[in-house]
């Protein structure tokens, strides 16, 4: 388990990077074969938007990176944190900790993200995407993502935990991120069976409905449990599922000048 750890934690960023691509890629492709929506678009059109918030979401990554090595570095030092407390198999702790992180830093503040009025308008951008597919995961405003990454960083400090869980955590988000949004058809049977324990495509496409409730359900980006627990699971026909959202024209979902832009709009009314 030691050396499985140290694997992640010395992993070179190119490395990273290849397994993002290699994630995104694939989905990307296996739309083209197994789709859940016959979308009449111009596929690569549409990527070049959500490309390029991509490229905002990874240097947010490089600026806080310092910040998460400094943090990482005083939590040895320090001996801070709830997995100090306790010897647990090493096993135990990661699991922990992906859970904690998967709670405090994906749904807790994917949630507060749809409740607190000033985060939802930073969260907007994520749902004007009309053609939900694999590239979509990547279609985050950067200052949306600055909060979620700031949300990492607090479930990092509450567990006291060794950077190789975090970078374990990252990659496994990175996979469930385009498995989610990924426009794939998956037997209903089996995607609903799944979606009582892990967040999977046809659940996660119910979040991205263009009205309420729907909007609002379905917060988890690994694990359903939390939904579950707290009363945001939805599972119904994707066939009446239309993406969007009800308050941004649909006409301007690859504008990024626009998208950019949607949380200083005043012209946008939010239901808060």
């Amino acid at each position: 388990m030691d050396a499985f750890l140290s694997f992640f934690e010395n992993m070179p960023t190119w490395q990273r990077l290849i397994w993002l691509t290699l994630i995104l890629g694939g989905f990307w492709i296996l739309e083209g074969y197994y789709a859940l929506v016959r979308f009449k678009y111009n596929k690569w059109i549409h990527a070049r938007t959500n490309f390029i918030l991509l490229a905002f979401v990874l240097l947010v990554n490089l600026l806080f990176g310092f910040l998460t090595a400094g943090i990482f570095i005083w939590l040895d030092e320090s001996g801070f944190g709830l997995l100090h407390l306790f010897s647990l198999p090493i096993w135990l702790e990661l699991l922990l900790s992906i859970l904690v992180l998967d709670l405090i830093a994906q749904y807790f503040v994917h949630y507060l993200l749809h409740k607190v009025k000033w985060m939802w308008r930073l969260h907007l951008i994520h749902h004007t995407d009309t053609h939900v597919d694999a590239t979509t995961g990547t279609r985050h405003h950067p200052l949306d993502f600055i909060l979620r990454e700031s949300f990492a960083l607090i479930a990092v400090l509450i567990m006291g935990m060794p950077v190789a869980y975090y970078l374990f955590y990252r990659l496994l988000s990175i996979f469930f991120t385009y498995f989610t949004h990924a426009n794939i058809s998956i037997p209903n049977s089996l995607d609903k069976a799944l979606s009582y324990v892990i967040v999977t495509p046809n659940m996660h496409k119910f979040h991205h409905h263009y009205q309420l409730p729907w909007t609002d359900s379905n917060y988890g980006n690994m694990f359903s449990i939390w939904d579950h627990m707290f009363g945001t699971y939805v599972y119904e026909n994707t066939a009446n599922i239309r993406y969007g959202i009800d308050i941004v024209k649909d006409d301007k979902a690859d504008n990024i000048g626009y998208q950019l832009g949607i949380p200083f709009n005043r012209k946008i009314k939010t239901k808060n």
